[in-house]
């Protein structure tokens, strides 16, 4: 039975996998569940995404649609309903099993289900909720499952969304209404904000009350900014992406370079993606998130642009000379996550190490302290290892031939290793 429905399931997913590849939102399952008993699948703590573990593994999700119809139109997406393309719909049970079928096999770790919105987003919640319920009812599959939420569902599709599903996700898009009214006239940022919200809530008292039962989102949800396509500033980006850390706790924002696929008036005509622009939000975020910059050290209403020339970090050390040198064997936590090459992990290494005894260049180097970027703005014992004085025109052409090409490109695939 499986192998005749084999041919026609393929064709189908090699369409809706096209018109889900440009999602970036899968992300890190942050979950760790062993197998259960009579089922099959299990997730790491370590990360499931369509591309690369923090460990350095190359791993896969299944990341389709459970259809390509969509009433809505908007300009930047290739499902929109003006498109001439090839449309088709799978059933749940028909995705479930090959689902099944290709973990078992192990072509895949889990699944990345999102959809465009077929009659209306309810119906296309059901169909969505019932492929998830398929897997883990009938096939007892306890691997890791993203799902979308599609706006306009109502609270019981989310809830049991959340109740089924290790990670959700619902896309804002735009930072701005007025880039919502250009381009998405049918969705609106302030109802998509609030379904967030009514996630995190909903989710919250799912953990509570369902500790023994229930998949329950744990791992959060997240969500996806598309850049480049309208004009918003890096700054307006940002604080939305701020807002919804503080105050909707979202595990992840991912920025997305806008790829043109529709001739449309309201969209920008250019040839490549600002894969730059992109990289530097990813590591502004990642400054606001862990190294307790905020939005406002980084960008502000006069410079609303982040640099493409250095990282954010460097570029506010550069701006903060007055700040530096910073002398490490005195250095506070805060301190220390300012001195550009420098990251978290390595801050509290120096912050143990150093009382046991002196630290030198070479035992930095050990601790993953990127030296050619750090050895202009510290100290250790009160000595200066940079080769110019601590001048703005001088560390600019120093800091200049440090910013490689190799180090920007290996950053794009958003593999996040690197202290900044």
């Amino acid at each position: 039975m499986f192998i005749k429905k084999l041919p026609d399931t393929i064709q189908k997913l090699e369409i809706l996998s096209r018109g889900a590849k440009y999602d970036v939102s899968c992300a890190s399952s942050g979950v760790q569940r062993k197998v259960s008993t009579g089922g099959i699948g299990s997730t790491l703590s370590g990360g499931l995404c369509h591309s690369w573990s923090s460990d350095g593994r190359c791993i896969s999700l299944l990341k389709t649609l459970q259809t390509n119809y969509c009433h809505n139109n908007c300009a930047y997406c290739i499902n929109r309903c003006k498109n001439s393309i090839e449309r088709t719909i799978v059933a749940p049970e028909e995705l479930a099993k090959i689902t099944y079928e290709f973990y078992r096999r192990n072509y895949i770790e889990g699944l990345f289900l999102s959809s465009g919105i077929f009659h209306n987003p309810d119906r296309t919640m059901e169909l969505m909720l019932d492929t998830v319920k398929i897997l883990r009812k009938k096939y007892k599959f306890n691997g890791y499952i993203h799902m979308k939420i599609l706006p306009g569902a109502d609270d019981n599709a989310i809830e049991q969304a959340i109740l089924w599903a290790d990670r959700i996700s619902i896309n804002v898009e735009f930072s701005t209404s007025s880039s919502f009214d250009l381009l998405a006239p049918q969705k609106n940022l302030r109802q998509i904000i609030n379904t967030m919200k009514k996630i995190n809530s909903i989710r919250e008292k799912l953990i509570v009350f369902s500790k023994e039962k229930g998949y329950c989102a744990r791992s959060g949800q997240s969500t996806q900014m598309i850049i480049g396509a309208t004009p918003e500033t890096d700054r307006q980006i940002l604080k939305l992406s701020e807002y919804l850390y503080k105050k909707i706790q979202l595990k992840r924002v991912y920025y997305s370079a806008y790829v043109p696929v529709n001739q449309d008036s309201f969209l920008p005509q250019f040839i490549k993606p600002p894969l730059l622009r992109e990289h530097r939000l990813y590591q502004a975020d990642w400054l606001i998130r862990f190294y307790e910059f905020s939005l406002d050290e980084l960008l502000t209403e006069n410079n609303p642009s982040l640099s493409e020339d250095f990282d954010p970090k460097v570029s506010w050390a550069l701006n903060h000379l007055d700040f530096f040198p910073v002398e490490l064997m005195q250095a506070d936590l805060y301190q220390l996550l300012r001195v550009p090459g420098i990251g978290p992990i390595s801050a509290r290494r120096i912050l143990c190490l150093r009382k046991r005894g002196v630290i030198d260049l070479e035992t930095l180097k050990r601790l993953g302290v990127v030296i050619k970027r750090a050895v202009y703005f510290v100290t250790i014992g009160g000595k200066y290892f940079g080769d110019v004085k601590m001048d703005y025109s001088l560390l600019l052409e120093k800091l200049s031939k440090c910013n490689s090409t190799r180090e920007i490109v290996g950053d794009l695939f958003h593999r996040e290793l690197q202290p900044i």
